[in-house]
């Protein structure tokens, strides 16, 4: 059994959403990042950099953290969404790590400083969502050739989409990347998405409400400051 801890987050759900994907049974276990429980002892014993997602597998007595490597584990274990040849490996993993590396922490410290850094400064803001943007370019050129990031349907596409979603709250427009606009709502027809971005909590329906989308960003503000 896969026992997942976990947020609302793009990170968070790039995990929920694989295990939906695969079909794997698991039990998902809420982290209150607002209320510190990713700094709590018992959490540093699986996730050691205090950061969600993180997981434990009891089959093989083993706690995995890193979204990134989880989803390979996961991939690997069930034997789907990540090839088995070297060079489709390599070529999933290529694109994995340009979310790991580019798309979430851009589009991270995009929302830092457009949504809950107290003050605004506007070169902090240009300079991630523009860096965004770029990112994005990068996706569209290679999906105006390509239907899925790395060949099929991979851990890569759901990696990726889970941050590419969420591009209004980091303020960054896909006007334009008509490539991209395609495959994430594409996206959003794969099995096990939609609900996988509902773990452990629907974040969308809250921030459709004024008085739940404040009290979000307050919360968010207090993480900023840990």
């Amino acid at each position: 059994m896969i026992h997942l801890y976990t947020a609302s987050t793009p990170n968070g759900h790039k995990v929920s959403c694989t295990l939906e994907a695969l079909e794997m049974p698991y039990k998902f276990h809420s982290v209150n990042l607002a209320e510190g429980d990713q700094k709590k002892p018992d959490f540093l014993k699986i996730s050691p950099n205090g950061r969600i997602p993180a997981i434990i597998d009891t089959d093989n007595d083993l706690s995995i953290f890193e979204s990134g490597a989880i989803m390979l584990y996961l991939a690997d274990k069930a034997e789907k969404l990540i090839p088995d040849d070297v060079v489709g490996r390599a070529k999933v993993t290529e694109w994995l790590m340009f979310q790991m590396g580019g798309i979430g922490p851009m589009m991270g410290q995009a929302n830092v400083f457009f949504r809950y850094f107290p003050e605004k400064l506007q070169p902090a803001i240009d300079r991630y969502q523009n860096e965004s943007r770029r990112l994005f370019e990068v996706l569209d050129t290679h999906l105006s050739k390509n239907e899925w990031l790395a060949g099929e349907y991979s851990i890569a596409d759901i990696a990726n989409w889970c941050w590419v979603r969420t591009h209004n709250w980091s303020g960054v427009s896909l006007d334009g990347l008509t490539h991209l606009e395609k495959w994430k709502d594409r996206m959003y027809e794969q099995p096990g998405m939609i609900k996988g971005t509902k773990i452990p909590v629907d974040r969308e329906s809250i921030l459709k409400d004024d008085k739940d989308k404040e009290e979000f960003i307050k919360n968010a503000q207090k993480m900023v400051k840990k």
